[in-house]
């Protein structure tokens, strides 16, 4: 069993203030979310480093881009539903096309809010920033993963958007592991099927992997946190040694992780078993987070049956 751990939110407002306690240029730039992001004790500590600009997402990111500008290492932070949707336009124009090094955090995104519905779930975000220029993408899987992007964001040469959830994580990395923005993480490997997975599913992609070892069928995991800059490599080294591929994302079929994988594994004439996991175009179903996740088979059982089938075609 994975040990649990805190939650990611959690983590990165441990590490930004840490971090901010040395360096006054660290700000965080908050929509009425300081709550929400953990950050209330960032505030507490260091008043003169957090901006509240209530509940003003457009303007959350404008004010960002301007601190930015006069040499300031920001944080903007807002739940992702509202960040990458209603402030859009600002994230487009005033971070990215101004080349603005904001740092874009979107939390309790995907369907962390489930029971809120669909107003509140972020199955979005993947697809509208990568078609936008001069943003990178990291989606964290674990407390190690959170910890190293927020350490490697302050130095990162673009924009970011970091993309965070709200429940406790177990841990799914090894002592020594080593984090870069753009590489892959290869968490176990496997010939029968590779999951590559990205963000709070990579959890229940490496219990599948443990499920499906029990039946002696050879199941690895890459955590793919990083959707933008791409690590091409490691999605065809999989290919290559593997007889199937399972991309897992809490996030909507079109436009995510999967159709990146796709797009390439196409490019390159790569023909192998494959399958995307993630959320279907229909009305997203009501409840937890996990709820949702077993619903649409983002969860160990849903997953290995995934492999069992997939498999089973290629046999076929």
């Amino acid at each position: 069993m994975m040990e649990i751990g805190k939650a990611n939110l959690d983590v990165f407002a441990e590490t930004l203030l840490s971090l901010a306690q040395t360096d006054r240029d660290i700000l965080a730039v908050t929509s009425d979310s300081r709550g929400s992001g953990k950050l209330t004790k960032f505030g507490e500590t260091l008043p003169d480093q957090i901006v509240e600009v209530g509940i003003a997402e457009q303007n959350l990111v404008g004010i960002a881009a301007g601190l930015a500008s006069a040499g300031k290492k920001v944080f903007a932070v807002s739940p992702a539903c509202f960040l990458t949707a209603r402030s859009l336009e600002q994230i487009k124009n005033d971070v990215a096309y101004s080349d603005q090094r904001v740092k874009v955090i979107g939390i309790s995104a995907g369907v962390s809010y489930g029971a809120l519905g669909s107003t509140h779930h972020s199955l979005h975000d993947y697809a509208v920033l990568r078609a936008i220029n001069n943003i990178d993408i990291v989606a964290p899987a674990d407390n190690f993963e959170t910890r190293e992007v927020i350490r490697a964001a302050l130095n990162h040469p673009r924009p970011l958007y970091i993309r965070f959830g709200k429940r406790n994580m177990p841990h799914v990395h090894a002592p020594g592991t080593t984090f870069e923005i753009g590489k892959a993480i290869t968490l176990k490997t496997g010939t029968d099927v590779t999951f590559i997975a990205i963000g709070e599913p990579v959890p229940q992609a490496v219990l599948a992997a443990e499920k499906l070892a029990d039946e002696g069928i050879s199941a690895g995991v890459i955590s793919m946190h990083t959707l933008k800059p791409f690590d091409t490599d490691a999605l065809l080294h999989a290919a290559a040694t593997s007889r199937a591929l399972i991309t897992v994302e809490e996030h909507s079929v079109y436009g995510g992780l999967g159709e990146r994988c796709a797009s390439i594994l196409m490019e390159k004439r790569v023909s192998i078993p494959f399958k995307i996991v993630g959320f279907p175009d229909e009305y997203t179903v009501t409840g937890s987070q996990m709820e949702i996740f077993a619903h649409y088979g983002i969860s160990p059982d849903g997953l290995a049956a995934t492999a069992r089938t997939l498999l089973h075609a290629e046999l076929t």
